[in-house]
């Protein structure tokens, strides 16, 4: 009897993943009006006004706490910005560029004698895999490929995005 129990309690977890798992790979039918990522959480939103219609588990720059203030420092921005442009042919399987440095960030790294840094995108993984280490981009924001599909083909020129601590 026990057997049976834990038998039936694994099928119901694995039909609940696969039942998940195939609502997301349904095509997004509505406008994203905009994208919210929580570093700490490791999570990016998708939103249709105040409605999520999607999640994606993320990873970030190699040195992901606190705000990104100059080149190289490994931080992911935090902040208001906008999705700026599409690139179909980036290193990383698909991008979106996101407008950092704005003025501010600029005024800041110049107030530390550097370079605020550019080129943040939300990307794929490139071909080398990154599976044993969370945070390993540069500053951006890496999902996996087949998501960024998905995102890429959703989300439009000038979507705000908020990244949040």
């Amino acid at each position: 009897m026990k057997t049976k129990l834990i038998l039936i309690t694994v099928i119901i977890t694995f039909l609940s993943a696969v039942s998940s798992w195939a609502n997301n790979n349904t095509e997004i039918d509505q406008v994203i009006t905009s994208i919210v990522v929580k570093k700490s959480d490791r999570k990016m939103y998708l939103f249709n006004g105040e409605k999520v219609l999607r999640r994606y588990r993320i990873g970030l720059g190699f040195s992901p706490k606190g705000d990104k203030k100059i080149e190289g420092d490994g931080k992911t921005p935090e902040g208001k910005y906008y999705i700026d442009r599409k690139n179909p042919n980036s290193q990383y399987y698909l991008s979106l560029g996101i407008s950092y440095p704005n003025e501010n960030d600029r005024r800041e790294a110049a107030k530390l004698g550097k370079s605020p840094g550019g080129d943040i995108f939300i990307h794929g993984r490139d071909k080398s895999p990154k599976w044993w280490k969370r945070d390993w981009t540069f500053g951006c924001i890496a999902i996996r490929n087949h998501e960024m599909d998905e995102i890429y083909r959703a989300v439009n020129i000038g979507t705000p995005i908020f990244i949040l601590p």
